[in-house]
């Protein structure tokens, strides 16, 4: 009965301390932003769904913490406010990250290995996908034995087997 209490003592001793310390980690990531009309919202929350982070290596701006991130949508927010255009933004985070910025980056002489690599390498294991195959089709297949042949092997596998117990029977010296 002793024992039950105080592992329920430590238990929530456990969790108020988990609670204590990830708390302010969980309510750090949240921005709050006031917009005029219901669409600028919708703009931002595209926006911040689809820009990258610099800093991160494959996280949106809607799920990073890293303090560039935080400055981003600060910025971003300020761009609506002032009215500025879907692409006008875009143009903008582009001059000043670079292309790293979207995750659908245009299709540009820097780009094309990020456009073809993925179509190339497929088409490359297609061949060697095929290469295999065709080269186990053109391998013999293992031939069965003919009567006699058979025949022969039971007789082998018979003195074989049999010269073995008898060797097996003979009492040996020590």
């Amino acid at each position: 009965m002793q024992w039950s209490k105080v592992c329920r003592q430590a238990v929530l001793a456990c969790g108020l301390w988990f609670a204590a310390c990830y708390a302010p980690v969980v309510v750090a990531g949240v921005d709050t932003y006031e917009f005029g009309q219901e669409a600028d919202l919708d703009r931002y929350n595209t926006f911040i769904e689809e820009l990258r982070c610099p800093k991160c290596k494959n996280q949106n701006l809607s799920g990073s913490n890293s303090p560039i991130a935080k400055d981003l949508r600060r910025e971003l927010h300020r761009l609506i406010t002032e009215g500025k255009e879907d692409q006008q933004i875009i143009d903008f985070m582009v001059s000043r990250y670079g292309d790293f910025v979207l995750y659908r980056p245009p299709l540009q002489k820097n780009t094309y290995v990020l456009w073809i690599a993925p179509g190339a390498m497929l088409i490359l294991g297609l061949l060697i996908l095929g290469f295999i195959v065709f080269k186990r089709s053109r391998t013999p297949k293992a031939s069965t034995l003919t009567d006699g042949e058979q025949e022969q092997l039971d007789t082998f596998l018979k003195t074989t087997l049999n010269a073995s117990e008898s060797s097996s029977k003979t009492p040996t010296k020590k």
